[in-house]
C-alpha cells in the first residue's frame, strides 16, 4: 500500500526504485573516476621517476672523466648521432623506439621539471611532455616545440613571465633560453610550430587553464636560447 501526506504526488514503485539505485551508480562512477585520476596521477610519478633515473645514469656515463685531457663542458653530438636523431623525430615509426627521454625541461622560477619524450599522443603526453616530431630536436638549430597537458606537467605555465630562464638537458649539452613571449591561439593555428633559422625553443599548453573538459584554446610560450648556450 502507497501512503502519502495530504497534497504530497505518489510515487511509483518503478520510480522510486530508479531514484534509489541511481543514486549507487553516481557514487560508483565517482569511485571509478577518482581511482582512475589517482592511477594516472601515480603512473605519471612513476614513470617520470625511473626515467629521470635512467636518465640521470646515461648522463653520468657520458661526463669526461677528470685527468682525461677532455674539456669537462657540454660536447656537440657526433653527426652520425645527430642524424639518427633527426630520423627518429621525423618518422612515426622510429621517434621514441627504445623509450629513451630526449631531455629534461627545468623551469625553476615557477617550479617545473619533467622528462621530454618523442611525440605527443595522449600515452606519451599521460606521463611526460613531448616533443613534436618534424620539429628541431632539443639542443638544435631552429623551432624546438614541446606540448605538456595544462592539468599536470604545464600547470605551472599559467604564472610563466618575459624573461624566465628555461633550460632543456640533453646528453649532448644543458641549453638555455629565455622567455619572449606568451600568446593565446586556436587549435588550428599550428604555425607556431613552423622551422625557424634561430634557436628558438615553443611550449604549448591547453587554455583556459580552469576549463572542465577539453579545452578550446592554446597556450603559447616563445623563447629564444640563450648567446652563452652552446
Amino acid at each position: 500500500m502507497n501512503l502519502r501526506m495530504k497534497g504530497q504526488p505518489i510515487l511509483p514503485a518503478r520510480t522510486n526504485w530508479l531514484l534509489s539505485w541511481s543514486h549507487y551508480l553516481f557514487f560508483i562512477l565517482g569511485i571509478l573516476t577518482l581511482s582512475y585520476c589517482g592511477f594516472v596521477l601515480f603512473e605519471a610519478k612513476h614513470f617520470q621517476a625511473y626515467q629521470s633515473w635512467r636518465f640521470q645514469l646515461e648522463l653520468e656515463s657520458e661526463r669526461p672523466t677528470v685527468g682525461s685531457g677532455e674539456a669537462l663542458r657540454p660536447s656537440l653530438p657526433p653527426p652520425a648521432l645527430t642524424e639518427a636523431n633527426r630520423a627518429s623525430a621525423e618518422s612515426p615509426d622510429l621517434a621514441g623506439r627504445g623509450g629513451s627521454p630526449l631531455g629534461r625541461i627545468e623551469i625553476s622560477r615557477i617550479g617545473v621539471t619533467a622528462m621530454i619524450m618523442e611525440g605527443i599522443d595522449n600515452r606519451t603526453l599521460r606521463r611526460a611532455v613531448g616533443h613534436f616530431p618534424r620539429t628541431a630536436l632539443p639542443g638544435q638549430q631552429g623551432n624546438v616545440a614541446i606540448a605538456g597537458h595544462r592539468d599536470t606537467f604545464f600547470r605551472a605555465l599559467r604564472h610563466i613571465r618575459t624573461d624566465d630562464e628555461i633550460r632543456l638537458t640533453t646528453l649532448h649539452g644543458s641549453y638555455r633560453y629565455r622567455v619572449v613571449a606568451t600568446k593565446v591561439v586556436e587549435p588550428e593555428d599550428i604555425e607556431v610550430l613552423d622551422g625557424s633559422d634561430d634557436a628558438i625553443l615553443t611550449l604549448v599548453t591547453c587554455y583556459p587553464f580552469d576549463f572542465v573538459g577539453p579545452a578550446p584554446q592554446r597556450f603559447v610560450v616563445r623563447a629564444h636560447r640563450s648567446p652563452a648556450s652552446p
